[in-house]
C-alpha cells in the first residue's frame, strides 16, 4: 500500500504519467542501455570499478525505461520505475533494486570497497536483466500494452 501511495503522489506531482506509447523513445533507451553496458565493460577492463558499477546499473535502468515508454509510461523517479517493474509487469525487481543500491553506495559514499569480482558479477546481472526485459518487450503486443495501461491507471 505504501508503494502505491508513493506512485499516486508522483502522479499528482506530474513525475509519473501516462503518455503515448513510443517505439522511437523505447529504441533510444535501448541504445543507451547497450552503450552503458559496453562502457561498463570498458571501465572494468581499465580498473575503473566505481564507474563501471554506475554504468551497469544505468544500463538496467535504461532498459526498464525503454519498456515503460513502450507501454506509454513516463516516470521521472528511479524507485518508482523499479516498483512498476514488479507491480505493473509482475517481473522480479530484486536485481535492479540491488544494483541501484550498489550504484548509490559507490557514487556518493567513500566508506566502501568495490572489488573486481563484485563488478563482474553486477555486469553479468545487468546482462541477464537486460536480456530478460528485451525478451519481455519483444513479446508485447498492442493488446498487452492496452492491458498494462489500464492496470497502471488502477495502480495510481
Amino acid at each position: 500500500m505504501k508503494k502505491i501511495s508513493f506512485l499516486s503522489k508522483l502522479k499528482r506531482e506530474g513525475k509519473l504519467q501516462l503518455v503515448s506509447p513510443s517505439e522511437t523513445i523505447k529504441d533510444s533507451y535501448l541504445k543507451k542501455s547497450e552503450s552503458n553496458l559496453a562502457s561498463a565493460k570498458i571501465l572494468l577492463e581499465n580498473e575503473r570499478l566505481e564507474e563501471s558499477v554506475s554504468l551497469a546499473y544505468f544500463s538496467m535502468y535504461n532498459m526498464l525505461t525503454a519498456i515503460l515508454f513502450q507501454v506509454g509510461i513516463k516516470c521521472e523517479n528511479h524507485s518508482a520505475s523499479i516498483i512498476l517493474l514488479s507491480a505493473l509487469f509482475g517481473i522480479d525487481n530484486e536485481s535492479i533494486s540491488s544494483a541501484k543500491d550498489e550504484r548509490i553506495d559507490k557514487q556518493y559514499y567513500v566508506d566502501f570497497s568495490v572489488t573486481r569480482e563484485d563488478t563482474v558479477e553486477l555486469i553479468e546481472t545487468a546482462e541477464d536483466f537486460n536480456k530478460n526485459l528485451f525478451d519481455f518487450s519483444s513479446k508485447m503486443n498492442s493488446q498487452k500494452i492496452k492491458d498494462y495501461r489500464k492496470r497502471f491507471l488502477e495502480l495510481v
